[in-house]
């Protein structure tokens, strides 16, 4: 990927996480105008996180940075490894801005319990109610990085996934999504990445994947199936800004329906496509930027 990709990228799953938190949890009815979504909501909007200072990611990024970190230190996907660093962040708050962990979800909470108990891949749960986009939000850094075959992508995103969400219906989205991101920095989109992991599959993942190629209502919910429509609707928006946009204003899990949409945007328009306002006022930059430094220095290795 070109060194403007992989900024645009993980810049923009950040900026997005950042610019959904003040706005989580409400309704779409509640929530501003596009043109008034800002890191800093307008003045009298009873904001999330009240305690959270503007420009700050969430769960959401500090997990895909605990992944790009195990990625870079082990030159692998180590899954042991990637796993105690889920355990502390939610610990000790790793690579979250200002050490604090202030969000997680039901299903990484459940999962996180079992680290350190269970192998890795034991860790997440399986049943039909465990399909939060906890998996799919931070997985867009294996994207990045990777450089093995369409093959190799697909069985680290479906195991990456399975330390906090191990049903088919989340491992072959984080799949189909490192697949389209990986189109998306070739100049292709998501009907190329359906053709793409198709033959890579799990049986049971392939009895799942109409769910994603089909019709769905979005409505901005932490459901995964419901997580990828959202950000696939937001995207057909031209510009990182729109896009955005666009997705916090479903309502509901405003920084990951951002951060899932916004990483592929991001991707798509390389870094520049991102409002300079935004970039600067993204608050973790010492967390950030020897992580962006090792993952260029891995593509020009």
């Amino acid at each position: 990927m070109k060194p403007e990709q992989l900024r645009g990228g993980l810049l923009g799953l950040l900026i997005g996480d950042a610019l959904g938190v003040p706005y989580e949890f409400h309704v779409p009815e509640n929530i501003p105008p596009l043109d008034q979504i800002e890191l800093e909501p307008p003045a009298g909007f009873n904001r999330s996180h009240r305690h959270t200072p503007p420009g700050t990611w969430s769960d959401d990024g500090a997990q895909a940075l605990c992944l790009l970190a195990s990625l870079l230190d082990c030159g692998r996907l180590d899954l042991e490894d990637l796993a105690g660093r889920f355990k502390r962040w939610a610990d000790e708050g790793y690579l979250a801005v200002d050490g604090r962990m202030f969000d997680i979800g039901n299903q990484t909470t459940a999962a996180v319990a079992r680290i350190g108990r269970l192998p890795a891949l034991q860790c997440g749960g399986s049943g039909e109610w465990d399909n939060g986009n906890g998996s799919l939000m931070r997985v867009l850094p294996l994207a990045l990085w990777h450089r093995g075959t369409d093959a190799e992508l697909v069985s680290d995103a479906r195991d990456q996934s399975r330390i906090t969400h191990a049903h088919p219906r989340s491992t072959v989205a984080c799949a189909l999504y490192c697949l389209w991101a990986r189109r998306l920095a070739a100049g292709a989109g998501l009907a190329e990445a359906v053709e793409a992991v198709r033959p890579h599959l799990t049986q049971a993942e392939r009895a799942e994947l109409p769910l994603y190629t089909g019709l769905f209502q979005p409505t901005g919910s932490g459901y995964v199936l419901d997580a990828f429509h959202s950000a696939k609707a937001a995207l057909q928006h031209p510009t990182y800004e729109r896009v955005v946009r666009e997705a916090i204003a479903f309502g509901l899990d405003t920084d990951t329906t951002a951060c899932i949409a916004g990483g592929l945007a991001g991707l798509r328009g390389g870094d520049g496509s991102i409002p300079i306002r935004w970039k600067r006022a993204l608050r973790g930059q010492s967390l950030l930027q020897p992580l962006l430094d090792g993952l260029l220095a891995h593509w020009e290795a």
